[in-house]
């Protein structure tokens, strides 16, 4: 079913719902500016809090806590508590992140994708900028 461009007969009243409702769902879950990034991050391995922080540019202590426990609930990771002194803990994706994996890649060659079209059409203005400059002078 395409979302953008419908050729074959349009979605139902229900449909429609069922699908908004099912995106509402993923986008709670995953949502957000940082649970991906923290998803990818642990990707390569388990991680400290720090190692995890330092990883993720830009995210607080506070945020990254918070979305671990989000991420924890939701069960894409795991806290393993060391009681070795000191004290250390980790943190783990699960094999249910693994599901994310077609999304994550998706969502990677998409935006890969869109940075390039982007940058094609800052080109093109430039160089039309500058031919409409050269022209002018």
């Amino acid at each position: 079913m395409s979302f953008t461009h419908h050729t074959g007969p349009r979605p139902t009243t229900a449909q429609c719902s069922n699908k908004l409702n099912a995106a509402g769902d993923a986008l709670y879950v995953i949502g957000g500016k940082w649970r991906l990034r923290i998803i990818i991050a642990l990707s390569d391995g388990h991680k400290r809090f720090n190692e995890l922080q330092r990883a993720i540019q830009g995210i607080s202590a506070r945020v990254l806590s918070n979305e671990l426990k989000e991420l924890e609930i939701n069960g894409f990771v795991t806290r393993k508590v060391f009681t070795d002194f000191p004290v250390s803990i980790e943190y783990e994706l699960t094999p249910y992140s693994d599901t994310l994996s077609p999304v994550i890649e998706s969502l990677i060659e998409w935006g890969e994708m869109h940075r390039q079209r982007i940058m094609h059409e800052v080109k093109s203005e430039e160089a039309s900028a500058t031919t409409a400059l050269a022209a002018i002078l």
